[in-house]
């Protein structure tokens, strides 16, 4: 119990939230999407039906997620992932990615929608909250952890969805915050990976020590790599012609 009232589960769970706010903004758009053919009155259902359902799912993946990051290497890739994923904040969205949700006029076949299509947009968040848990430090309480941080933050995004994305676009800097916050993320997986960490394992790969001067080192190289590459690619794509440009 005790270890529910120490500064890094509440860390931890603060990154959780935030994580699933910005990587998860879509799932109230994928609802609304699903839901909208429904009758007013199953509308409510088909949302807390879809909703769970998402919940449950994403459980089951970021527990078999936690078990997959004790495999060696797969720390390292999954860093590599946040960081790219966090780059993708900071690009600016052209295309639209929920024109192919389809809407339907019965309520398990809108839940049906709502579970597949948070499956399919899901993989981002769910390497990213695996992450945050572990950074957390104590293995005993990741699940709990990660559950109580979707909990928390389901809500949010379904009923809260339309502030937070005002919110985002008049305050871009939380947009950047939660790139960096990725980047933080795939720093401290990356050096904990157990080929890094590990002295007596995977000899040849060069290893770091476990202090948490490393610790904040990595993250912070993580979240100033976001930054800077993410900020390049952007001001390229700025500067890129629009296709057709030019021709006569």
């Amino acid at each position: 119990m005790e270890e529910f009232l120490t500064p890094a589960f509440w860390i931890a769970v603060g990154q959780i939230i935030m994580i699933d706010i910005l990587l998860g903004g879509d799932n109230a758009v994928v609802i609304a999407l699903a839901c909208r053919k429904l009758p007013p009155k199953l509308r409510t259902q088909g949302i807390l039906w879809g909703t769970a359902g998402a919940i449950a799912l994403r459980v089951v993946l970021i527990f078999f997620a936690l078990t997959l990051l004790a495999i060696p290497f797969l720390k390292l890739v999954g860093a590599i992932l946040l960081v790219w994923i966090g780059i993708k904040l900071l690009l600016p969205e052209h295309d639209d990615e929920h024109g192919n949700i389809q809407a339907s006029d019965r309520l398990w076949a809108a839940v049906k929608t709502v579970i597949v299509a948070d499956l399919v947009m899901s993989v981002d968040n769910v390497i990213a909250i695996a992450g945050a848990a572990q950074a957390s430090g104590n293995a005993d309480h990741q699940m709990p952890l990660v559950i109580f941080g979707l909990l928390v933050s389901i809500p949010i995004i379904v009923w809260g969805s339309q502030l937070v994305i005002k919110l985002m676009d008049r305050f871009p800097l939380i947009i950047t915050a939660g790139g960096m916050l990725l980047g933080w993320i795939a720093g401290t997986m990356a050096i904990s990976d157990p080929a890094v960490a590990n002295p007596d394992a995977w000899t040849w790969v060069p290893k770091l020590p476990q202090t948490d001067t490393v610790k904040y080192a990595a993250g912070v190289a993580g979240a100033l790599l976001v930054l800077a590459w993410g900020r390049w690619l952007a001001s390229r794509a700025g500067q890129s012609p629009s296709p057709g440009a030019g021709a006569a």
